[in-house]
């Protein structure tokens, strides 16, 4: 997503060496915070809230009553089916053409002020049959027929073009169910995943406000971050190691529907969760996470240098990030950079983090592939991800809505938390308005097809490095 002299500058580092641990053997969470053994002698802190819900379910004339598990019903009500169909085909010289043969719902790029209580609806969107749409343009077209000089009887021929082959060819075609997530229902699950330097910490805000609105909310320290342990060998930092972390926390405390929520190089992981596990990911949350592009490590970059130099340049780092990542630099900026552990990992973390950032499989016909609705939320003032890099996000993925801060930067969800909690929270009410025809399966049917994902999920194989 991000490169990786740009994302590394979200390290705002004081030095400190190796971070502290919760006791493992701590069975009763204080406050929320649980410590999980992902391998061996690899521990992650997660705060895992699970609030004390008042379910509200609906009778057959529309009535509410109170008790019992609400969670299936409200589902199987409210549920949208929608056909998800598209042709993706990647050429030898790059170009990369999507066809969208099915029911697609589009968006558009929408802003919202800092502090508007009521931003714009995340809800306008249009339902585009393929059919009622004018064909697709030939990406090869013939030339227009040159006319004949004159004194010549017969029209020189056309010159001849061969017809490009594509490199790859891949069609996706699925039926997802698509509903409201409200905080009374008890099989939804929202995740929350930091980025380089970060830690669970910069999602105060919002585990706050969805908790008390009565989401079960799950948020860990990646490895060498906040109070996760921190291996001191540079293969425990890799983007393939820090997913197989992430996967043994989703696999450990996914629901039926799941909400993942990334920030910068978080953003990669919940596409990666989303990819491997589309039947439990029920929508995604990007935010200023960069464009649709797989992970390489930058060769020439000043996180390439020794760590005790990093050491030395750390509170220049920190000055870079402060000045690049927040739109304003006050004592409030300033207190949100130094509260808890956010942004306190050693400097051997840090070139570790930066240089396992390799992750090929994540290209645009990656992202293309993802059927869950997803959230861009972009920071207008982010120095880090420039816009257009979000605006590319939106045209491949399939579902997509695009919202701009303007008062934002790079730590939106920091600096406008009411704003940012209010985007979240329409979008994980949202569900498509529309009418389908062919209802062919009964609320039974749905119930146990989103059962069945739920147990491969237990017995599934890691993933292939």
């Amino acid at each position: 997503m991000l490169t990786s002299i740009t994302e590394g500058l979200l390290c705002c580092l004081t030095g400190k060496a190796a971070s502290l641990v919760l006791p493992l053997e701590s069975s009763e969470p204080a406050d929320g915070f649980e410590s999980v053994e992902v391998k061996p002698g690899r521990v992650l802190r997660v705060r895992h809230i699970i609030p004390e819900r008042q379910l509200v379910a609906t009778d057959e004339q529309g009535e509410e009553k109170t008790g019992g598990d609400s969670g299936d019903e409200d589902f199987n009500k409210e549920s949208n089916s929608v056909h998800c169909k598209r042709k993706i085909t990647v050429y030898r010289d790059g170009q990369l053409m999507i066809e969208n043969l099915g029911d697609v719902l589009h968006s558009e790029i929408l802003q919202c002020q800092d502090g508007d209580l009521e931003p714009c609806s995340t809800v306008e969107v249009e339902l585009v049959n393929y059919k009622d749409t004018p064909s697709s343009p030939d990406p090869n077209p013939a030339p227009p027929p040159v006319p004949p000089p004159l004194g010549e009887q017969k029209p020189a021929p056309p010159p001849r073009r061969r017809r490009r082959k594509p490199k790859r060819t891949v069609v996706i075609n699925s039926e997802r169910v698509i509903s409201s997530c409200k905080g009374t229902q008890s099989d939804v699950a929202l995740f929350f995943v930091h980025g380089v330097g970060g830690s669970l910490d910069i999602w105060s805000s919002q585990l706050d406000f969805f908790s008390r609105l009565g989401y079960e909310v799950i948020a860990p320290d990646l490895a060498g971050h906040g109070a996760s342990t921190a291996p001191q060998i540079a293969a425990a930092y890799t983007f393939y190691a820090l997913a197989e972390d992430l996967r043994a926390i989703f696999k450990r405390y996914a629901r039926k529907r799941n909400i993942l929520i990334g920030h910068s190089y978080g953003v990669s992981f919940c596409t990666f969760l989303a990819h491997e596990y589309p039947d439990l990911v029920h929508k995604v949350v990007m935010i200023n996470g960069g464009g649709p592009t797989a992970l390489e490590p930058s060769l020439c970059s000043v996180f390439q240098l020794p760590p005790c130099v990093l050491h030395c340049l750390s509170p220049c780092l920190a000055w870079s990030f402060l000045k690049a990542g927040f739109a304003r630099q006050g004592a409030k900026e300033k207190q949100l950079l130094k509260q808890g552990n956010a942004f306190n990992v050693s400097p051997f973390v840090l070139r570790a983090m930066m240089s396992g950032q390799y992750w090929p499989e994540g290209d645009e016909v990656y992202h293309a592939e993802l059927t869950a609705p997803i959230l861009l939320v972009h920071g207008m003032c982010d120095r880090f991800v420039p816009m257009d890099e979000d605006q590319r996000m939106a045209e491949i993925l399939l579902f997509a809505f695009l919202k701009v801060i303007e008062e934002g930067s790079h730590m939106v969800m920091m600096e406008c938390p009411d704003t940012v909690n209010t985007l979240l929270h329409e979008f994980f009410l949202w569900e498509p308005d529309m009418t389908r025809k062919d209802r062919s399966k009964t609320d039974s049917e749905k119930t146990a097809a989103l059962r069945d994902p739920l147990q491969a999920l237990k017995t599934d194989r890691p993933m292939d490095k």
